[in-house]
């Protein structure tokens, strides 16, 4: 209880008591430390839970990520790509449901390019004058970023995967880094944007030192979003034997974060509510504050396959916004209706 307290109190720790608090097998520790999580969000933002309109835009990707879904060499996938008018046209249906945020996400497609990001963002933002437009395409120059921010977006996520290199490796091909992932991540702070970073949970090779080791970095970085969710395999790759990510440990990062940074927007992740019914909620009741329902087209979302038995948590219309409602009101949550900003970032320009 007492490191509980001492990271809810100063919002800081250090490395051992970290490992210490990732480590803890005592039920009433973990159950306080969810407990105090929920109080510190209820404290920050009340009740409410901010949702944002998930785009699936491509699952066409240049990478060869060991744990993808969408790596390159899955030739089992079938690939497909959103044109603009399409994400528009699903945007403006989203748009009369309640959503006040989209979020367009995509593998690293070549043929989605600097100028059709910058098209779609525009044209987004001149239809959207009141939502936030948040984009997930992974790592670009630094001046394919500011092109975007310039166009209208607000917010850019990129997970760091692991702060650890060494780690990062058993991860990904040799042609991608740790190094310049994090570049990527300063320079979206440096332009303006809201950023996001994150992890998996569970990850092969993972070890406590190095959840240690992000936690330690997402504390100094102060992103605006953390998103977290248990690593689920996919068949296709080379990572299809190795064991899911524990919801426990999910529960607990989230909770941790939450202390470590009481502002910030933590996800309930769609891994999260794929790997155990009800997660989602779980992750909300550990500190979690936004949900990200699917809005993309029917077989878009079936396509977008980053792991085996994916949840879509799909909305196609405003029965299913309804039914959101009442399962969070249900629970003591709110949805709420809006633009959903971090506090200590709402006074970026759109």
């Amino acid at each position: 209880m007492e490191l509980v307290d001492q990271l809810s109190r100063h919002q800081t720790i250090d490395a051992e008591a970290l490992r210490a608090l990732l480590l803890c097998q005592d039920t009433s520790v973990v159950s306080y430390l969810h407990a105090e999580a929920r109080r510190v969000a209820d404290q920050a933002y009340g009740r409410k839970v901010f949702v944002r309109g998930l785009l699936e835009v491509s699952n066409h990707c240049r990478n060869n990520c060991y744990y993808c879904g969408l790596r390159r060499d899955n030739r089992e996938l079938r690939r497909y790509r959103l044109t603009t008018d399409t994400i528009v046209d699903c945007c403006k249906k989203a748009y009369t449901w309640g959503f006040r945020t989209f979020v367009l996400q995509g593998g690293e497609d070549p043929q989605q390019d600097d100028d059709w990001v910058v098209e779609t963002v525009t044209r987004l933002r001149q239809l959207f004058p009141d939502c936030a437009i948040t984009l997930s395409l992974g790592e670009k120059s630094r001046e394919s970023y500011k092109r975007f921010r310039e166009a209208g977006a607000d917010r850019y996520l990129l997970r760091h995967e692991t702060y650890n290199a060494s780690h990062y490796q058993q991860l990904h091909p040799r042609e991608m880094s740790q190094h310049h992932r994090l570049q990527c991540l300063g320079w979206l702070r440096e332009l303006g944007f809201q950023t996001g970073c994150g992890m998996m949970v569970g990850s092969p090779g993972q070890t406590v030192d190095h959840l240690v080791e992000d936690l330690l970095y997402i504390h100094a970085s102060r992103p605006a979003m953390v998103g977290m969710g248990p690593f689920l395999p996919h068949h296709a790759t080379p990572f299809a034997h190795e064991p899911a990510g524990s919801v426990e440990l999910t529960l607990r990062l989230i909770s941790i974060v939450r202390l470590l940074l009481p502002e910030v927007l933590l996800p309930a992740t769609t891994a999260l509510g794929s790997l155990i019914p009800g997660g989602r909620l779980l992750g909300l009741k550990a500190g979690a504050n936004v949900l990200m329902p699917n809005v993309s087209p029917s077989g878009a979302r079936e396509a977008y396959a980053l792991y085996d038995h994916k949840d879509a948590g799909a909305m196609t219309g405003p029965a299913d916004w309804a039914a959101l409602e009442k399962t969070l009101d249900e629970a003591g949550f709110e949805l709420a209706v809006g633009r959903g900003d971090n506090l200590l970032y709402n006074t970026c320009p759109p």
